[in-house]
């Protein structure tokens, strides 16, 4: 597959999300870049910003199954999962599967649920798999799970654990509109909802194969390598940090900044695409020594603090050849 091929497959989700989301580019590229790195993406803000719209036009330019679930403080795990049910009319027990049985999954405002529905999570999210009753059931490729959090802060809601946090590749903010953006919306949204004219742009055999290709063919030397293991150890080794970035974080960085790249139109990630994605990626899964409000604001500037103090490699040269 051809990076020019991948790029008009870009545009055409570009621009079926445009249709309804108005602005928010940055946003739609960062999730692109999970989408294609095959991890999963925490959208977080206040409510009424557009969390749950955004992911919801998302999943429906990707021709792929998707299935939405609302968190409350009642949710169990085998409403996520599923049950194995006794059938009168076999005289034995029949699989009902949940939720997760799908490819893209909308975890709706995940921080209402208990700590114990949150983690039952925890297995699909890293192996693409699901233990029930001692039976384990795989997962179709690709599986997503895009999920909407509000501020911790908000009546009725429950902090997300750590092992928990680690799983998503990228924690994303939406922010508030600019002003134009916001009588764009008014405007967009006072007669229909533009949201029933998206239509799926990508198939599935195309995604999955662009996916292989951010992860066998964009490029990155070993300089950059060598720059996410010094800012990985800095995260560690800094008085202001209880537990810095994983192994697990770096290898996230890694993948997240190769289908950057794709999405960017390049076959090869710069030092730029690395400094972009690392408070997306690392700011939530960093524990700071102070207390836990404000986190992630607090952990996002250290993180810049860390990049602009931090030595930077070379530009890489765009016709070096391939390995």
């Amino acid at each position: 597959m051809q990076t020019d091929v991948i790029t008009e497959q870009i545009g055409r989700i570009r621009s079926q999300i445009g249709q309804v989301i108005v602005g928010k580019e940055r946003t739609v590229d960062l999730m692109l870049a999970v989408l294609f790195a095959g991890g999963h993406a925490l959208l977080e803000d206040v409510p009424g910003t557009g969390k749950t719209l955004l992911a919801k036009t998302f999943a429906k330019t990707l021709d792929c199954s998707f299935k939405r679930i609302q968190f409350t403080p009642d949710l169990l795990p085998s409403d996520l999962s599923g049950i194995n049910f006794f059938s009168p009319k076999t005289g034995d027990f029949e699989f009902r599967p949940g939720p997760v049985f799908t490819n893209i999954l909308l975890a709706d405002e995940i921080n209402r649920a208990t700590p114990r529905t949150q983690s039952s999570l925890l297995e699909c999210m890293e192996e693409r798999q699901i233990t029930i009753d001692g039976a384990t059931h795989p997962l179709d490729a690709p599986f997503l799970v895009l999920a909407t959090q509000n501020p911790v802060d908000n009546q009725g809601t429950f902090p997300l654990p750590e092992a928990q946090l680690d799983r998503f590749m990228m924690r994303i903010r939406m922010g508030y509109p600019t002003f134009e953006e916001s009588v764009d919306i008014l405007t967009r949204f006072r007669g229909d909802n533009p949201l029933t004219r998206v239509t799926p742009s990508i198939e599935k055999s195309t995604l999955l194969e662009i996916s292989r290709f951010a992860s066998s063919d964009v490029r990155i030397g070993e300089e950059l390598l060598e720059y996410i293991v010094r800012l990985a150890e800095t995260t560690r080794n800094h008085p202001e940090v209880a537990l810095g970035v994983s192994p697990r974080g770096s290898q996230a960085l890694l993948r997240a900044s190769q289908a950057y790249a794709l999405v960017q139109g390049r076959d090869y990630v710069t030092p730029d695409d690395i400094k972009t994605l690392v408070p997306s990626v690392w700011a939530h899964r960093l524990m700071l020594r102070q207390p836990m409000h404000g986190r992630g604001e607090r952990a996002e500037h250290l993180l810049t603090r860390l990049l602009g103090e931090a030595e930077v490699p070379a530009e890489p040269a765009v016709l070096w050849e391939r390995g």
